[in-house]
């Protein structure tokens, strides 16, 4: 297993997808982000492609107020464009799956403690993509 840290582009595996998205045109990467979490999220059986969708996730909440620059060596060189909105949704509902699978990503690492801090980015991730529900007026105040 390739993997040297908890961040989201700490493994061989997201450090390809960056290489991937820096490979292709700026109007292809979304595309190749979208493809990634929808597989997930409708995979049956094994998560094959959880380590993407991590970093795929990380890349959609760089974008959003309260998300973390992606600030590593081994993510994409190239800026990104402005990924649609939509993608926070599907980012999100991606990365349940991945927690919620037991034998997944979650089940590979050695040191527990690794494996909580792991957890860890993965709920900051999620806490990013899901903002709160919109505040509902309980009255309309008229001048």
């Amino acid at each position: 297993m390739g993997t040297w840290d908890t961040g989201p582009f700490d493994n061989d595996t997201a450090a390809d997808f960056a290489d991937a998205l820096d490979d292709v045109e700026p109007e292809a990467r979304e595309a190749l982000i979208r493809g990634v979490l929808v597989r997930t999220i409708d995979a049956t059986g094994y998560l094959m492609e959880a380590e993407e969708a991590v970093a795929a996730a990380a890349l959609i909440a760089a974008q959003c107020p309260e998300g973390d620059p992606v600030d590593t060596p081994c993510g994409p060189e190239t800026p990104m464009p402005l990924l649609p909105s939509d993608l926070r949704a599907l980012a999100d509902e991606a990365l349940a799956r991945i927690v919620g699978d037991e034998d997944g990503p979650a089940s590979n690492w050695v040191d527990p403690e690794d494996g909580k801090q792991w957890r860890a980015v993965l709920t900051r991730l999620r806490a990013v993509l899901s903002p709160p529900p919109p505040s509902l007026a309980l009255f309309d105040v008229q001048p």
